[in-house]
């Protein structure tokens, strides 16, 4: 037997095809007992709605386009999962497209969301740009909300995280501990959450009055655009850090971007018979799973991928349904959370 069609359905209730669209699409003009049973009559036939037929109905696609950096991230994946969940429970389907931080993915995803004819749409931009592309695909009248990364010069919806403070919290964390001569190790990319940890970096030495040439920053080689496989490479900050632990002044602390690099500053710092959260107290950032379990669990930030999925996915569906009658953009960021483990002890 073929795909089970309305026409079946409705030859085997004798009622007309029109009634049958009419019951499963929610409309008001089918009784209550009609609408029951053509509904139990087609999950005995297992019908299954044709999503193109069911656009034509809606006038509406029902699709939400999600664009992504890297799907490797897991940050990116906790991402993906409560969009993805929170969309399906409104009816949305979801497309999903990569940008492997290429301005011209980034390019070609916006011709793609817009060709397709999606609802709406969630973009963690790539590398800073003009972001003229999402400008455009907003007056096409494609409500967009951006995630993650801001693009401050466009009047976009905006759900992020507030990088600055979980960097400062962190940094502080450390002061605390005893370290008075830190390195922020981070990536090379021009993004915002890398100026905003940046900028809570050195808030926070300022803060604990710590002489800002105590804080080092080194940049970390980010191996996204050469490599469709890993967000990072451990490797280039291993390769850092044993720099670092050869130099003349070894740092009371080392904070990372991201908890890839903690991987690579672990091992350098372990080949040279340092301790760490003893001799060099190391902080990171993302709260991967394999965090908790390094020799000593490392201390990071934690970051609400879920909520920042969820939280956008609604505020998209209110600007979908019309229910937000201020134009202004909502430029929302959601708090991280410092989870403090053995990596930064106090300094013996």
């Amino acid at each position: 037997m073929g795909r089970v069609t309305l026409k079946d359905i409705a030859k085997s209730l004798g009622v007309s095809v029109n009634t049958v669209s009419r019951a499963l699409t929610g409309k008001d003009s089918v009784g209550e007992d009609t609408r029951a049973r053509i509904k139990a009559e087609a999950e005995r036939l297992g019908y299954v709605p044709n999503p193109m037929a069911r656009s034509l109905v809606l006038g509406s696609a029902m699709t939400i386009g999600l664009v992504i950096t890297n799907p490797s991230n897991p940050f990116y994946a906790n991402l993906i999962s409560a969009i993805e969940h929170r969309g399906r429970g409104a009816g949305y389907s979801l497309m999903l497209l990569l940008t492997e931080e290429s301005p011209e993915g980034d390019e070609a995803a916006a011709q793609t969301l817009l060709r397709w004819g999606v609802d709406g749409a969630l973009v963690v931009p790539a590398v800073q740009g003009d972001g003229a592309h999402w400008a455009r695909l907003a007056d096409s009248g494609i409500p967009l909300v951006i995630l993650n990364r801001d693009l401050p010069d466009l009047a976009l919806d905006c759900v992020g995280v507030d990088y600055e403070q979980g960097a400062y919290d962190a940094t502080r964390h450390l002061v605390e501990a005893g370290a008075r001569t830190l390195c922020l190790m981070e990536e090379d990319l021009p993004i915002s959450p890398v100026a905003d940890r940046k900028a809570g970096f050195h808030r926070a030495l300022k803060d604990s009055r710590i002489p800002r040439k105590n804080g080092r920053m080194i940049a970390v080689p980010t191996r996204r655009r050469e490599s469709l496989a890993l967000p990072w490479e451990p490797a280039d900050a291993y390769r850092l850090a044993q720099d670092i632990v050869r130099g003349d002044t070894l740092p009371d602390a080392i904070m990372v971007g991201n908890d890839y690099f903690a991987l690579g500053v672990y091992r350098a710092l372990t080949e040279a018979g340092l301790r760490v959260g003893e001799d060099v107290l190391v902080g990171g950032f993302g709260d991967h799973p394999f965090a908790a379990y390094l020799n000593p669990p490392l201390t990071t930030v934690a970051l609400p991928a879920a909520e920042i999925g969820t939280t956008a996915v609604d505020l998209l569906l209110r600007r979908l349904r019309g229910q937000d009658d201020d134009d202004r953009a909502d430029k929302r960021r959601l708090a991280a959370e410092l989870v403090i483990r053995n990596s930064s002890r106090r300094l013996t």
